[in-house]
């Protein structure tokens, strides 16, 4: 059957120090390994709060139960509290995940101020957030990330060229539908170098509350989505869901997967698969379109074809 990877996006203080170690006893318990992508800088989750005229917002938030999953004190981030250093505080987490075997990597500096700004923004602002995720990754592993995986699917032109200037072979930084294509980014300075494995299957809060479904019906449309299906897939998790009040969902979604006969791998493990079969040089080189994901608000990028 499929590769399935999973990719754990980190966002907040509380997700590193509480969902991260929640994630690693299950996937030692089942004998996988996964790729986490760490938030390395301050945690101004409340910030957040500016996206309530976004169109789909709140219905999001009234359909996840945002504060039962990140608990008041984080929503008060940025706002009525100092936003805490999640690498400074949080380092031995994240230390005891690359010991650990797991595939690591970064996800952003500053989360809500990367999703909010990042598609608007120059090249100096893109560079020094993103110097800054760098430079205190290798703070806290002592070796460079093995990938990348963009906060809220969003990037700019400048932060892709980035990717290619610290030689990243592969990153997830957009979403596409069930049938894993991985692609490279046509920019108007050329094509880049490494490669796109976009996420590929919805996320547990985008099926959540969609006609009263549970977290458990969630998991059970996603293992619809992936039985018989010979398509590898990326997933994306988050350690403040999967790896708090959702854990007991995500443990029954994994099962199901390795059920079905799928394997389930890092974001690297997926790439050396395609990079071992030559497929490589045969994948499409696409431009940077965004769209609509059903459930999300806002607009992410999208693989185009």
């Amino acid at each position: 059957m499929a590769k399935i990877a999973l990719k754990v996006d980190v966002d907040t203080l509380r997700g590193t120090r509480e969902g991260v170690p929640n994630l690693a006893r299950l996937f030692g318990r089942l004998g996988l390994k996964a790729t986490f992508l760490f938030s390395l800088g301050p945690d101004h989750t409340g910030w957040a709060l500016k996206r309530v005229f976004r169109p789909g917002f709140l219905k999001k938030v009234s359909r996840t139960s945002v504060v039962e999953h990140y608990g008041i004190r984080t929503l008060l981030y940025g706002v009525l509290l100092p936003g805490p250093d999640i690498g400074k505080k949080a380092a031995a987490q994240m230390q005891a995940i690359d010991q650990a075997g797991h595939e690591t990597g970064i996800h952003t500096w500053d989360h809500v101020y990367w999703q909010d700004e990042v598609r608007q923004r120059d090249k100096t602002w893109t560079k020094v957030q993103m110097q800054k995720s760098w430079d205190r990754f290798l703070e806290i592993f002592g070796h460079p990330p093995s990938t990348y995986g963009a906060a809220g699917w969003q990037m700019n032109k400048f932060a892709f060229d980035q990717l290619d200037d610290w030689g990243l072979a592969y990153s997830s930084d957009g979403r596409a539908p069930p049938n894993l294509s991985p692609y490279r980014l046509s920019l108007s300075r050329g094509i880049c170098k490494h490669v796109q494995y976009p996420t590929t299957l919805p996320t547990f809060d985008e099926l959540i509350g969609i006609n009263d479904a549970n977290e458990f019906a969630a998991a059970n449309q996603l293992l619809a989505l992936t039985q018989s299906n010979p398509n590898d897939q990326v997933f994306t998790l988050h350690a403040e869901l999967e790896g708090q009040k959702l854990l007991p969902a995500f443990e029954k979604l994994l099962h199901g997967w390795l059920e079905q006969g799928h394997e389930l791998v890092t974001m690297g493990g997926l790439h050396q698969s395609w990079s071992a079969t030559s497929q490589l040089d045969k994948i499409a080189s696409l431009p940077l379109t965004w769209g609509e994901i059903p459930n999300r608000s806002g607009e992410l990028i999208i693989q185009s074809a």
